[in-house]
């Protein structure tokens, strides 16, 4: 599976951040187990359009993990085009990223995680 992509939706049954946040880390380690390069993670941007928290709150964790290398990087979708630097880099771990039906929709309801 390497160079593939995995999806998966955090906002399903409508969780509390907190098991958000858990599925997440469930997801990610499964994820990296299963010899996937990449984690497409749909959190949802907020029911206002201003920013939901389980999109603040798993970016959040996720800059965490980055910090601590536990994971390479991650990509808000809002950057995820061909013209972002670190998006082309991601590219090269995972393939699959280029043919994202999200790549240039600037979707801040997603986030890549490069693994």
């Amino acid at each position: 599976m390497a160079g593939e992509l995995r999806e998966i939706n955090l906002e399903l049954g409508k969780p509390t951040v907190e098991r958000a946040i858990k599925r997440l880390t469930f997801e990610l380690h499964h994820t990296r187990s299963m010899g996937y390069a990449a984690l497409k993670i749909i959190h949802g941007y907020g029911s206002s359009g201003a920013g939901g928290r389980i999109r603040v709150e798993a970016r959040a964790y996720l800059k965490r993990l980055e910090a601590r290398r536990e994971i390479r990087s991650f990509l808000p979708g809002e950057t995820f085009s061909i013209f972002d630097e670190a998006t082309r880099n991601a590219f090269a771990r995972c393939d699959a990223l280029r043919r994202d039906r999200d790549l240039e929709r600037h979707n801040n309801g997603v986030t890549f995680v490069i693994l």
